[in-house]
């Protein structure tokens, strides 16, 4: 059984408490031996982060450029490897492993072309006032377990970007490819730069407590996001937040059920539905309510459910027992209530955490699986009548991640989606995330921003300098 191993200034380090297994969540089978750090390889990794951050904190936009191409190649040379692992320990079916392996290797590239300018204020005859942007120092990457590969990278890139160094920690569901990802990393970048400590437990807690952290970006569960900046205050650490959602997507009468279902499936069950910007609720106008309902049970059907290592796969496990209990639990729940299940609506008898495509008709809001966040393979799809009462009720809960509007009238979709309370709406469409375009929540779906130029600056400080003639 192969044992991984933890990286601590740019070296491969033994783990002080022992290892822990990590499942393939298609058999159940233990996948490899990740380490367990102990708090004393946390305080290693942050001080070797620290060191590495005295002279990196002065390199030049063109060496942060440089390395940042030269580990795209590394990930690309890699590829293979990456997206084999992503399948093993988190589910995914192969293609959509090796899109998460190219999305990194593009959203790499992408942050490196990313610039910094001084921004100059006044330059006049006596004065001139310039706005500089400077690197915070350590910052700690906190990741989660559905999209592991891609979300370090999110995390990773712009904090070395900006001229910061990384202590990164992954879900301990998901860690594998985050320790190859950083060892490829350590292959081309100067020891110390990025660190990686992994654990079930206390290591996630002791980075957000940790002095010498300056910045925690973190990716999950908004309670765990509400601990992580109870953690952070002691030293006012910068945080970044992308939280949980439940993305509402209103589907106007105009719409065309044969044009949309196709799209709504795909960003509905997204990685089984595992994903923060997922289409998560459905408003649907009574109009087409049936039609459109029969058009998504039909792409449902289509779907080849198993092992994401088997040619012809497109739909692959919930990625852990916890989360197929709650999505079981959401759907048991609905169904007691009346609900009409389509499709799918029970887990699959064997090995594997196999639960297959759901769409759930007949339910509304006060519904669990309406109001809470399911994150999983499961659609409720809401009926109505009125628009403003949709809009009125996608807006309805405390999360604002992401919203839709589905019609034929881009004009009239465009307007309805601008009155959604969310940090990204689209227009037929859901998802879809651009590295040049900033992404995050309201609400209580977090704070701050990641990626294009709003992204890089968060993981910097403004200085003014203020010049006398």
């Amino acid at each position: 059984m192969k044992e991984y191993s933890l990286m601590i200034n740019g070296q491969k380090t033994a783990p002080q408490g022992g290892f822990f297994d990590v499942l393939n969540p298609a058999t159940e089978a233990v996948v490899a031996l990740c380490p367990q750090a102990s708090v004393e390889q946390l305080d290693e990794a942050v001080s070797a982060a620290q060191a590495c951050y005295e002279n990196w904190q002065y390199s030049s936009n063109e060496e942060r450029k440089k390395l940042l191409h030269d580990i795209a190649d590394r990930i690309e040379a890699n590829a293979a490897e990456l997206a084999q692992i992503i399948v093993e320990e988190q589910g995914k079916p192969l293609f959509l492993a090796q899109m998460e392996v190219g999305g990194a290797v593009a959203w790499t590239r992408a942050t490196a072309e990313l610039e910094m300018p001084v921004d100059v204020l006044e330059d006049s005859d006596t004065k001139r006032v310039e706005v500089h942007r400077k690197p915070l120092g350590v910052v700690g990457s906190i990741t989660p377990w559905n999209w592991p590969l891609m979300i370090a990278v999110w995390h990773i890139m712009p904090a070395i970007r900006s001229g910061n160094t990384v202590v990164s920690k992954p879900s301990g569901l998901t860690p594998l490819n985050t320790i190859r990802l950083v060892e490829i990393i350590n292959e081309v970048a100067p020891p110390g730069l990025v660190n990686i400590v992994t654990g079930e437990s206390g290591i996630g807690s002791g980075m957000t407590r940790h002095p010498g952290i300056r910045k925690i970006v973190f990716t999950g569960s908004t309670p765990t996001g509400q601990t992580i900046m109870r953690g952070a205050a002691d030293n006012l650490k910068r945080l970044t937040l992308e939280l949980g959602g439940n993305d509402a997507g209103i589907v106007l009468p105009d719409a065309d059920p044969a044009v949309i279902a196709e799209g709504i499936f795909q960003t509905a069950f997204l990685n089984m539905g595992q994903t923060c910007a997922a289409l998560k609720r459905l408003y649907v106008h009574d109009s087409i309510y049936e039609e459109l309902c029969e058009k998504l049970a039909d792409v449902a059907a289509k779907q080849v459910m198993g092992n994401g290592l088997d040619e012809g796969v497109t739909f692959g496990p919930v990625q852990n027992r916890d989360q197929l209990n709650l999505v079981n639990e959401l759907v048991e729940d609905a169904r007691a209530n009346g609900a009409r299940i389509l499709c799918g609506g029970s887990p699959v008898d064997g090995a594997g955490y196999f639960y297959p495509p759901t769409l759930v008709a007949d339910v509304t809001d006060g519904c669990r699986l309406v109001d809470e966040e399911q994150f999983g393979p499961v659609l409720p799809i809401i009926r109505y009548s009125d628009v403003e009462d949709a809009i009125k009720r996608a807006n309805a809960t405390d999360v604002g991640l992401g919203g839709s509007v589905w019609s034929s009238d881009i004009a009239k979709a465009t307007q309805i989606a601008g009155r959604l309370e969310c940090g990204t709406a689209w227009v037929n469409g859901h998802a879809e995330l651009l590295p040049y375009a900033p992404f995050g929540g309201c609400k209580m779906s977090g704070f701050g921003v990641e990626f294009g130029q709003e992204g890089l600056m968060e993981y910097t400080s403004a200085q003014v300098i203020n010049i006398n003639k």
